[in-house]
């Protein structure tokens, strides 16, 4: 059910619902606040009624309004707008279909029985496709890992084009994650499972699968233990001073200001010259990851004038909105990382979230203590930064191990 164009009524509602047999249909009523309260309006049937004026007798439709308590913004200007819309109507969409079926199961006594002769793989992009929250790349890694494991795996690469809902067992998701955790180092394999599994919860929400098949299948990691590898402060000045032919200004500068703050690169992507206030240098944006689910999800970050130069300045005065590192691709941001690295010189396995763990690592080598270190990160408490210390420890161990051996 997509949005169509708009064709306001008399009443300032219009209707969203694009099936005529949609029964309740979903509109939205325009507010003078700029919001638009979506409701539903349901067809109750006709009875046969006589005028009182003519004292003929006319059909009398029956009609009922609900309105669900949210909103959309009427004209969304920016980005979250425009997510918290499709988040909303996806919500509304949803609510709609359960009233219909509530409506049918009230008046006539059954429901419309969910069809599970579907190929979930398809099912899965459908969702895909429709996914609006940050972690959107992760779900479509998902799914094309679960792909590559069906065909990689004997006894189910006949399911590697189509698979249908009740073909994806318990004994399955087992097979799965141990094929995840021989394909992934580090947080691969847990990130990928809990995008995978956050899938299958959802068929489960809308009645595709019957039974959840991923409960109780877990993929253990060590929170406490920083898997990772981190750049040293040489290897930062190395990659800093390594420029190749054909190079990406933009992710080289994006980057270097994630090894000097920290960010994350759903964050660093979408920094605007608006976050950054000249006068007092300082950065303040919204952690996009924990915004509204940690009162730690706003972060400040005082900048020096090495990363006032990287920031640069708007291309023309007043353009506050502009992208500050217009970035192409995270894939492309990660192919572009590794050339980088390897024309340094640098043989560990560096990703963009390297970046974030590499500052907290250097910062604390340097004296900065762990509550700093929590804030600057954006950390709602110690408990995720105390990995750090940890790496930081070993390090150190690292260092007195390769001095010369003691023989007396």
């Amino acid at each position: 059910m997509a949005l169509k164009k708009k064709n306001y009524r008399a009443d300032n509602t219009y209707i969203i619902s694009t099936d005529s047999t949609d029964n309740p249909k979903l509109g939205a009523k325009v507010l003078s606040d700029g919001r638009e309260s979506l409701f539903l309006d349901f067809y109750l049937g006709f009875d046969m009624a006589v005028s009182s004026k003519t004292g003929k007798e006319y059909k009398r439709v029956n009609n009922r309004r609900e309105f669900l308590g949210l909103y959309l913004w009427q004209a969304p200007r920016t980005t979250p707008e425009k997510l918290q819309n499709k988040e909303t109507l996806e919500v509304a969409k949803r609510v709609r279909f359960e009233r219909g079926q509530q409506l049918l199961e009230d008046a006539e006594g059954y429901r419309l029985k969910k069809d599970r002769d579907i190929n979930f793989l398809d099912w899965m992009w459908n969702y895909y496709e429709s996914y609006t929250k940050a972690d959107k790349r992760h779900i479509k890694r998902a799914h094309t890992v679960f792909i590559d494991f069906l065909n990689a795996t004997p006894e189910y690469s006949k399911f590697a084009m189509r698979i249908k809902p009740q073909h994806i067992t318990k004994e399955m998701m087992v097979a799965f994650t141990e094929y995840l955790q021989h394909r992934f180092k580090g947080y691969g394999a847990h990130t990928l499972f809990a995008r995978y599994k956050k899938i299958i919860k959802a068929a489960v929400e809308a009645d595709v699968i019957r039974k959840n098949p991923t409960t109780g299948v877990i993929i253990k990691i060590d929170d406490s233990k920083l898997i990772k590898d981190v750049l040293s402060l040489d290897e930062v000045r190395t990659l800093i001073q390594t420029h190749y032919a054909g190079e990406n200004n933009n992710i080289r500068r994006a980057f270097i200001f994630c090894l000097y703050c920290g960010l994350r690169w759903c964050d660093v992507k979408d920094l605007t010259f608006a976050n950054v206030d000249y006068s007092n240098k300082l950065l303040k944006f919204e952690q996009l990851k924990t915004k509204g689910h940690s009162s730690a999800s706003s972060v400040i970050i005082p900048l020096n004038d090495g990363l006032l130069s990287l920031i640069g300045q708007p291309s023309e005065e007043g353009k506050r909105d502009e992208i500050i590192f217009p970035l192409p691709s995270h894939t492309m941001c990660l192919k572009a990382l590794r050339h980088w690295t390897k024309r340094a010189g640098i043989e560990k396995h560096i990703t963009w979230h390297c970046a974030r763990h590499s500052f907290a690592v250097n910062i604390l080598n340097n004296g900065a203590n762990i509550k700093t270190v929590a804030s600057l990160l954006g950390h709602s408490g110690l408990r995720h930064t105390e990995k750090y210390t940890r790496a930081v420890d070993s390090l150190k161990e690292a260092a007195i191990n390769s001095l010369p051996e003691i023989k007396l």
